[in-house]
């Protein structure tokens, strides 16, 4: 009989909780809950349990399972939730729950069943954090639905309600870490959590998405180059938005030329990975061409800054990824290349996107530029 292989040298905790599915945003058209009326075929809201079914279930039977150790969590408490949001909005949420739901802003939906999900993952991306915090472990993936990084300290947006990965942050500032820092890769801009630290030096929040700007109301940030923070948080928000399209090798250069030299000078004592699979080549929601390779080489990117700011400390947090199959696949890369593991695990089904770097590379070279000029923590030392 042969040997069993040894166990890997790295492993993933992940936080994951069944009672996350209960939070159901129904059907119609474009996110929307409305039929037309000339449709024969409705669609579910993108944001629904179907992803996030796939994402648990490639994590458990596909080939990255022999690294995933698997965790639960009870819900948040609502004073945990005020480290982060303000009483008047958590009180909004806490009586449109107990009056059967409330549409919260466009597309986001408070249903029943939607508060009780929303608390089960903050509850689970704080333990996570705590996990590592207490040195149980040294990289925690919070498997977490409904979303969190739009959520801004006093109102909803974007499918989300509650900023889990801000919550972890703030329990990371209260548990003695002295600079956090925060890449979000999710294909729209990390608003709500650049809101919460946006006048905070001790926290850099770094957000690579669509160029799409504001979009209403809910989401009055513009995810622009010149939202640079405020007061002592003045350049620790680094907006980087990319063209449509950029693709593997455009995020690797923005990875290379703005996300390695301001972390490095940043030296944070943890690291935050928000990710979502929606900048992927299929996405629904997004059109940024990253491909499993593309994952991979960011993932690979964050666990090198851990290894050698942070004690090799990672808190990886689920943010969007409406693809049903192929957000699975893109986040089986990502924890790939934050084990860096020396080959792929699992191929790719697309094998191959057309792609050209040259006018992302454009994009990037400019808000470095604008970034050096006005920005000296920026600056390479």
């Amino acid at each position: 009989m042969a040997a069993a292989p040894p166990p890997p040298l790295n492993r993933i905790d992940a936080f994951w909780h069944d009672g996350m599915l209960n939070h159901d945003t129904g059907w119609g058209v474009f996110g929307f809950r409305s039929d037309p009326g000339f449709l024969d075929v409705l669609e579910k809201h993108p944001e629904n349990s179907d992803r996030v079914r796939n994402m648990v279930s490639i994590l458990k039977r596909g080939p990255i399972s022999p690294y995933i150790s698997w965790h639960t969590a009870t819900p948040a408490l609502v004073s945990q939730l005020l480290s982060f949001h303000s009483p008047e909005y958590i009180n909004e949420l806490v009586e449109a729950d107990k009056n059967g739901g409330k549409v919260l802003c466009r597309k986001t939906f408070l249903n029943p069943g939607s508060w009780d999900a929303a608390l089960l993952a903050a509850g689970n991306t704080l333990s996570a954090m705590k996990h590592i915090l207490d040195g149980k472990g040294k990289i925690a993936y919070a498997l977490v639905r409904p979303p969190g990084h739009h959520a801004q300290p006093s109102r909803a947006d974007g499918y989300c309600f509650l900023n889990n990965a801000g919550l972890a942050v703030r329990l990371a500032l209260d548990s003695g870490c002295k600079r956090v820092v925060v890449v979000d890769i999710d294909v729209h801009h990390g608003n709500g959590t650049s809101e919460g630290f946006y006048q905070s030096n001790d926290v850099l929040t770094i957000s690579l998405h669509m160029n799409h700007g504001s979009w209403g109301p809910s989401h009055p940030q513009s995810g622009s180059v010149d939202e640079l923070g405020e007061g002592e948080g003045y350049g620790y928000n680094m907006n980087i938005p990319l063209p449509n399209g950029t693709g593997d090798r455009g995020y690797e250069y923005a990875m290379t030329e703005l996300v390695v030299p301001a972390v490095e000078n940043f030296k944070p004592e943890m690291v935050v990975l928000v990710v979502g699979q929606d900048s992927s080549a299929f996405d629904p929601n997004g059109r940024q061409c990253l491909t499993m390779d593309g994952y991979r080489a960011i993932g690979r990117t964050i666990c090198s800054l851990a290894d050698r700011h942070s004690g090799g400390r990672i808190l990886i947090v689920q943010e969007g990824g409406y693809h049903i199959t192929y957000s699975a696949y893109c986040l089986h890369a990502t924890l790939e290349g934050i084990l860096d593991v020396p080959d792929p695990l699992l191929g790719d089904p697309i094998a191959y996107y057309p792609e050209d770097e040259a006018f992302p590379v454009k994009a990037v070279d400019s808000i470095k530029k604008y970034l050096v000029d006005k920005v000296p923590f920026f600056k390479e030392h």
